[in-house]
């Protein structure tokens, strides 16, 4: 079995770069991918047809010269890494592929596993027709299917406007964009934002789409509420405060048959806790992986890159892939070994890099979650769908059984155990049961672990790549 240089997971915009960066050295890469195709959520499209959903799309200049880069590599797309573990000679990726286990050995890894959406519960989110923002758009991208005739979408973040223009521009009737911040935020940090221009382009584009198709847009309003027998057909929209309180009196009800919500994205961090690299609290409150100026961990040999460093975009992703994919495959050949130069990275990556970590940290800080969101929730508002786990159960688990952090409200309530492992309920949960004042960055880890990355079969287990069926 050939041990590869560098093992890169994750075929989006930060795998892409790595695995390109990394080739240029001369390395010998794999890249591994759940996808069938490369671009990640960010570049997602049509099997084989880009061209299809072209105008959803920005900087497609960017993801074909990264493809073409990364031509090179083992593409080992449609296999999802359920972990990954030290060997003797660096790194196994384990991946699961056609009901199949297959082990990828590398020397160094780079991971890249991205994110997803971070989800905030409310009364009736569990209705058929509630859709995450991002859910909304991969359909859209990924199918050309539009989720809905008459859509609302709410949240908050800068990625509210590309799913709202998306569908609009693909014929959905918008009834409204409700951000639960106040935008006008930015404005006092236009230091951060005038370095990368195209942001301001990028958001213009957006505005204006909205404006074509009459879609309004409203701040300091939020998706408190869904309503439907079997299926959503209205939500209620209401006015909050600078804390997320309902301001009494201005609940209004909104026809619809679909909502799209989205409160940012959570780091998916499976695979690089599984290896035990260190953690930190970035500036949206979200749990990510430590790295330093090369985009190590904490662990020799381990690099990350992506959303899975905190949360910031694709352009950030494509830069922290392109220094991680040059020190992985520096740290990784032999010629490093025998005393050649340690990597270098050129002055203008490094500074792209950190313009766009202050942007990222300048959206966080325009578009936080805050805690009054609680205060939309019944006692019977579903907190974890999976296992039918509401508010008030988490709550009691809590103040009657003696909970003191979030992985024992889990064992006790059965939050967060269903299929979904606490992916889309675990944000929510901890911050729950952490109602009692204590910080909820202490809890997120408890919810993060997951020794299984993805779901896999005993029978794919028992027959990997090569061995024999078993009849």
């Amino acid at each position: 079995m050939e041990t590869y240089d560098v093992a890169v997971v994750g075929g989006g915009p930060a795998g892409l770069a790595a695995a390109s960066a990394a080739l240029a050295t001369g390395a010998r890469v794999v890249l591994v991918d759940a996808g069938r195709q490369p671009g990640g959520q960010y570049w997602r499209h049509p099997i084989g047809d880009l061209g299809a959903v072209a105008d959803l799309h920005h900087d497609l200049a960017t993801f074909r010269r990264l493809v073409a880069g990364a031509s090179a590599a083992v593409r080992l797309f449609g296999h999802q890494a359920w972990t990954v573990e030290p060997a003797e000679r660096g790194f196994l990726v384990r991946a699961v592929a056609d009901g199949m286990e297959r082990a990828v050995p590398a020397r160094v890894l780079v991971l890249a596993p991205g994110g997803y959406d971070r989800q905030v519960p409310f009364r009736g989110w569990d209705l058929p027709g509630v859709y995450t923002a991002g859910g909304a758009q991969a359909l859209l991208k990924g199918h050309q299917v539009v989720a809905g005739r008459r859509v609302v979408v709410g949240g908050t973040g800068p990625f509210l406007l590309p799913v709202a223009a998306g569908l609009a521009v693909r014929g959905a009737s918008v009834a409204g964009v409700f951000e639960a911040n106040a935008p006008a935020g930015w404005l006092r940090r236009a230091g951060s934002v005038l370095p990368v221009a195209g942001k301001l382009t990028e958001g213009a584009g957006y505005a204006a789409a909205l404006a074509r198709h009459r879609v309004p847009y409203r701040s300091r309003r939020a998706i408190v509420a869904a309503h439907g027998a079997e299926s959503l057909t209205a939500v209620t929209v209401a006015r909050l405060d600078a804390r997320w309180r309902v301001l009494p009196g201005s609940e209004r009800i909104v026809e619809c048959d679909t909502a799209a919500v989205g409160w940012g994205f959570t780091p998916q961090l499976e695979l690089p806790l599984a290896l035990g690299c260190a953690t930190r609290v970035d500036v949206d409150g979200s749990l990510v992986v430590a790295v330093d100026d090369l985009q190590r961990t904490s662990v020799p040999g381990v690099y990350v890159a992506g959303e899975a460093c905190g949360i910031g975009g694709a352009p950030l992703a494509v830069a922290e892939g392109e220094i991680a994919g040059r020190a992985a495959a520096n740290a990784a050949t032999a010629a490093n070994a025998a005393g050649q130069p340690a990597v270098v990275v050129p002055s203008r990556l490094r500074r792209r890099r950190r313009a766009l970590r202050r942007f990222a940290a300048a959206m966080h800080e325009v578009h936080p979650v805050r805690d009054g969101w609680q205060t939309w929730l019944g006692e019977d508002t579903l907190v974890c769908r999976c296992e039918e786990v509401t508010a008030g159960e988490v709550r009691a688990a809590v103040d009657e059984l003696g909970a003191t952090d979030a992985r024992t409200a889990k064992l006790l309530s059965r939050a967060g155990m269903g299929w979904c492992q606490g992916r889309v309920c675990g944000y929510a949960t901890a911050c729950v049961a952490a109602g009692s004042g204590r910080p909820v960055e202490a809890d997120l880890r408890g919810v993060a672990e997951r020794p299984i990355a993805a779901p896999i079969t005993l029978s794919a287990l028992a027959n990997p790549e090569g061995a024999p069926r078993q009849q």
